[in-house]
């Protein structure tokens, strides 16, 4: 878990900085922190989806993630959750607007640290072989990446850090037995949709088209369970004849 501890503490000190960042610039600049932001996201999304071995897989995990994150309103329940933190921290002298920034940098903040395959190679790697090299990097990148998010949306990025902790944590703890399970081809597919969900906030931050990104979580879970699953149908559909 160690490794893990500096990961979170990495986007604290990052979170930190980007804080005091956000303090001094001018609201003319802000636009820039927010274009920026929004195309490094977007080149990290596309260049993880792009990893997919199968565009099939990728579509219908989204899809139908999409379909049961909009059933289960998924991401009113995160921004709730985010809304309640902020007015817990800041004890109710909060307006609306600062609740919802709040909300929305620990939502899109804890995608960002937690949907790539670093997470979970580097967190299995960490908990089973004592392998700290992957995670480590993911820690710096993560660190730099908040001080950016967290000018932009201020301080909610740093309550990420406590999903980096559960997250990563379950990963380190249990990877020896998931790391079986999931397979490459599992991992590689919930990076891929970690990356098209990276996408939406990149075009969110780019104000090209807003989407309520956390309704399509359940994506996540649903693209390594279709890798599993890929092998059989293709079985049953040779079988049938097709």
């Amino acid at each position: 878990m160690i490794a893990t501890y500096f990961n979170a503490l990495m986007v604290i000190v990052g979170s930190l900085l980007g804080l005091l960042v956000k303090n001094k610039l001018k609201a003319s600049y802000q636009e820039v922190v927010f274009t920026s932001s929004g195309l490094v996201t977007l080149v990290i999304g596309i260049s993880m989806a792009m990893q997919t071995g199968s565009y099939l897989i990728l579509l219908f995990s989204v899809v139908i993630g999409g379909f049961v994150g909009y059933a289960l309103r998924i991401e009113d329940g995160v921004l709730a959750l985010g809304t309640w933190m902020e007015r817990r921290l800041s004890r109710g002298r909060g307006n609306a607007e600062s609740a919802r920034n709040f909300a929305l940098g620990f939502l899109n903040a804890s995608l960002l640290f937690c949907s790539g395959a670093m997470t979970v190679v580097g967190s299995i790697q960490a908990g089973t072989v004592g392998d700290y090299q992957l995670i480590l990097v993911k820690s710096i990148m993560d660190g730099c990446m908040a001080i950016i998010f967290s000018a932009a949306y201020g301080p909610g990025v740093m309550a990420s850090a406590l999903f980096v902790l559960l997250y990563q944590g379950f990963f380190t703890l249990a990877g020896g037995a998931i790391a079986p399970v999931l397979g490459e081809a599992g991992i590689t597919e919930l990076a891929a949709v970690g990356g098209v969900l990276l996408m939406m906030i990149g075009f969110g931050l780019l104000d090209i088209r807003k989407s309520k990104t956390g309704n399509f979580l359940p994506a996540m879970i649903i693209a390594p369970l279709l890798a599993l699953a890929s092998p059989l149908i293709k079985a049953f559909v040779q079988g049938i004849g097709f």
